[in-house]
């Protein structure tokens, strides 16, 4: 090997001191970096307090299964009480009429009373000068075994044809 001088081994020893200053202060940018990386990723906060990221998206993962849960609940019991509404007695009409020619205000009256299916009651109350008669008849699917008066089917048409439909 041929000896170097003194000079070049100096500024060799010059540079090598500048490198491994300049490597020192990119470290502590780097590490400062890293450090404000954190804090942000510190910084969100959840129902507890201050979670890191991996915290924040699990507790999220979970609240997101817990509400698919209570969705899916609510769905079935949204479908039950729609099976149930279909069976009440909701579609409703009166009818008002003179049943005797003679007698006015129309205090006779027919009522249906029936479900989505057509199915229910039929109820009419006869008012006469000396008494009141009323009728009860059954109703399926938007008729009747028994004979009908003109006002019980046109309150059956009414309760079954219902305001919007």
């Amino acid at each position: 090997m041929l000896p170097l001088a003194k000079h070049t081994l100096d500024l060799l020893a010059l540079g090598a001191a500048g490198g491994a200053a300049l490597a020192v202060i990119l470290s502590l940018w780097a590490h400062a970096r890293v450090g404000g990386l954190r804090r942000s990723f510190r910084a969100l906060d959840g129902a507890d307090g201050p979670q890191s990221v991996l915290e924040a998206i699990t507790s999220t993962r979970r609240e997101t299964a817990d509400l698919r849960q209570q969705i899916n609940g609510a769905r079935g019991e949204l479908e039950q009480a729609r099976a149930d509404l279909a069976d009440a007695l909701r579609h409703v009409a009166v009818v008002r009429y003179d049943a005797f020619g003679d007698m006015g205000g129309r205090l006779s009256f027919t009522a249906a009373l029936l479900d989505d299916a057509g199915d229910g009651l039929v109820i009419t109350s006869i008012h006469g000068r000396s008494e009141a008669r009323t009728y009860a008849k059954g109703i399926k699917a938007g008729k009747s075994e028994q004979s009908l008066s003109p006002e019980e089917d046109q309150a059956i048409e009414l309760a079954l044809k219902g305001p919007g439909r």
